[in-house]
């Protein structure tokens, strides 16, 4: 069974890649459809039957892999607790994208390439969750990277959109780098790939060094490091981060996938499943929380101004993963993955609800000139307030009832603050700012949208409409766990089922439990975090409904502020300023100066002018003229002679 979770979706995009063209656009979307749905479906079997019923599947040998003298491992599905939530998450995320996508691509003439590539990186993502080995998990990071190039650069005739393909490329061949350079430290550590063998082996190293250059470096903080460069670049955390807003050139099902629940997670889980190596690293979690708290408070600042309706999505869902990596840094990997569960369901829900809008407005995406059609897509209206609800956590404090995002994020902010380390205090403060700061710009998002005067032409006016059944169907899948998934999954996620459902799927040492902790924070903890998104929430409200000219006014008082938001911190002028431009600078100079000058110049350039110059010079003598060829050959003779002479007198 847990072999055809994995296998069923790469069956999928084989059939409708290389035989698309035979069974048509609706057979390639019929068939990567079922084949993903019935995946799904194995997944909560194998869920409850893991997670929620204690029968740990264990492994499955799908045989040797590769073995190199002394070298060797198997390729192996791990099937764990932690594995069983993440292939619930990705096959159901996955299969109500790919439903949903019949309706949105119907009018795409490349319908069969999608699909096969939707199911191949939905391959890729189980091959990385049930990896039972660091090798097998960086073949599934790799694949998921490639498949994301596809995705976002489907449409290759769009410049933006190849060259967004290829920043998400390049950007996450940095972090990959640092991922490859920690397998290979641990492999120097322990001598081994395998989780099971490196976790056993990882107290007897805590104190291990490793030496470079002049250095004595600590061995476990090092590789720890290195491998959350790798989860920096995947799951877009501050610095490496600057290519998923870019991404939303893709297919908006693309965007809800990638976003969603598959590749953006991949560095949550990778952190969360190496859990009992950074337990032992005081720095590496230090350095987590660090970087995840100033990602959700720089993303959730650019999300304030932006106006592409996707782009406002996409910064919160940097925000979110910013959560998720302070949440781990903390030692609250169970929070983690909770809020990864429960992020799945509403921001997937949010992207294809901006893909219902943009499909009603003849694919404009620009909020200013949206506005005033929640009467035209009533559906599309109620499920974009769901989600809107669910990512600013509304609900009631001190009790589970609220939307999914209020149970796990509430969770997080109280892990962080319970942790009691200063630390764990700067990331309770970031995180509060950006909640009102996520709650102001989910309803300036709603409001710009759906509120107000129509901004938009009369001709595009005139043809907004609901979406067909086939994407509103998806949207009340997501609608549901959007509401609910928070409730159900509270107590055996971070409450008192804790420790049963995860089992020894996540290594927490004793003095780190700061889910523990979380439960017992000051009364106005818990009530914080949802005072500050009604506040965020009311703000919105006064500055698009109440006072509509308020948010004009505040960008010109506050312009340095805002320009800082509206351009993205400048983080793509810098980097072009550091990186891209001395990088094109020395391409340049040495492909015309080395390659073309030299190389080429003294090489196949310089031989072949040498040879045409000599035969210039050659033809030259061919005159045609008889008595030419004769005075020639009497002064070969000539040569001839002398030269045997002097050979004779010698």
């Amino acid at each position: 069974m847990e072999a055809a979770i994995v296998f069923l979706p790469l069956l999928g995009a084989f059939v409708a890649g290389f035989f698309g063209r035979f069974i048509g656009d609706r057979g390639a979307q019929y068939f990567a459809c079922t084949l993903l749905i019935f995946s799904g479906v194995l997944s909560w079997i194998v869920f409850f039957d893991v997670a929620v019923m204690g029968n740990v599947a264990g492994k499955i040998d799908l045989g040797t892999w590769m073995r190199v003298g002394g070298f060797d491992f198997e390729w192996m599905l791990r099937v764990d607790q932690l594995t069983a939530v993440m292939l619930i998450v990705v096959t159901t995320i996955s299969a109500v994208v790919h439903v949903y996508s019949i309706g949105y691509m119907h009018h795409d003439p490349h319908t069969p390439r999608f699909f096969a590539y939707l199911s191949l990186f939905t391959f890729f993502m189980l091959m990385l969750v049930t990896a039972d080995n660091l090798i097998q998990m960086f073949l599934g990071w790799e694949g998921v990277g490639l498949c994301s190039y596809l995705l976002i650069g489907f449409w290759y005739d769009r410049p933006s959109a190849n060259a967004a393909a290829i920043k998400a490329f390049v950007v996450n061949r940095v972090g990959d780098f640092g991922f490859a350079l920690g397998i290979f430290g641990i492999f120097v550590l322990f001598d081994t790939v395998r989780f099971d063998e490196i976790f056993a082996a990882v107290p007897g190293q805590a104190d291990a060094t490793i030496t470079f250059l002049s250095w004595e470096l600590p061995a476990i903080t090092t590789v720890c490091l290195l491998l959350f460069v790798g989860a920096m670049g995947k799951s877009a955390q501050l610095f490496l981060h600057t290519w998923l807003p870019d991404a939303m050139e893709g297919p908006t099902p693309v965007s809800a996938l990638i976003h969603a629940a598959t590749m953006v997670t991949a560095g949550v889980f990778m952190v969360v499943r190496m859990s009992p190596i950074f337990e032992y690293s005081e720095t590496a979690l230090a350095v987590v929380t660090i970087v995840g708290a100033a990602t959700a408070f720089v993303a959730a600042t650019i999300g304030l101004t932006q106006n592409d309706i996707k782009r406002v999505i996409a910064y919160s869902t940097c925000s979110q993963l910013g959560y998720m990596f302070f949440a781990v840094g903390v030692s609250a990997y169970s929070a983690a993955m909770f809020h990864l569960t429960t992020h799945a369901f509403f921001k997937a829900l949010l992207f294809l609800g901006a893909g219902a809008v943009i499909h009603a407005m003849s694919d404009e995406q620009d909020m200013r000139k949206m506005g005033g059609i929640r009467k035209m897509v009533p559906v599309t209206h109620a499920y974009m307030w769901i989600g809107s609800l669910s990512l600013a956590g509304i609900g009631i404090p001190g009790t589970m009832i609220g939307f999914a995002g209020f149970n796990s994020k509430d969770m997080i902010l109280e892990a962080a603050f319970g942790a009691h380390s200063w630390v764990g205090y700067i990331a309770f403060g970031a995180g509060i700012a950006a909640a009102i700061m996520t709650a102001f710009y989910s309803w300036r998002l709603i409001f710009m949208t759906f509120y107000g005067q129509p901004r938009c032409d009369e001709r595009t006016l005139a043809h907004v409409h609901e979406s067909p059944k086939v994407m509103l169907i998806p949207l009340a899948v997501l609608a549901a766990g959007s509401i609910v998934a928070g409730m159900i999954g509270y107590n055996a996620f971070v409450g008192g089922g804790m420790d049963a459902f995860w089992g020894d799927s996540i290594l927490v040492l004793e003095g780190h439990d700061s889910i523990e902790a979380a439960h017992h924070v000051p009364t106005w903890v818990k009530w914080l975090p949802i005072g500050m998104a009604l506040g965020g929430v009311g703000l919105a409200w006064l500055m698009y409904i109440g006072r509509p000219g308020m948010a004009a006014a505040w960008a010109k008082a506050l312009r340095p502020l805002y320009l800082l938001s509206y351009n993205k911190w400048y983080f793509d002028e810098l980097y072009d300023l550091i990186f891209v431009r001395p990088a094109f600078y020395l391409g340049r100079n040495l492909w015309k100066n080395g390659d073309g000058a030299i190389i080429d110049g003294v090489g196949p350039d310089g031989i072949a002018a040498f040879t045409q110059r000599l035969s210039k010079r050659v033809s030259a003598l061919q005159s045609g003229y008889v008595y030419h060829y004769a005075f020639a050959m009497l002064i070969g003779v000539v040569v001839f002679v002398t030269g045997y002479l002097f050979v004779q007198a010698g």
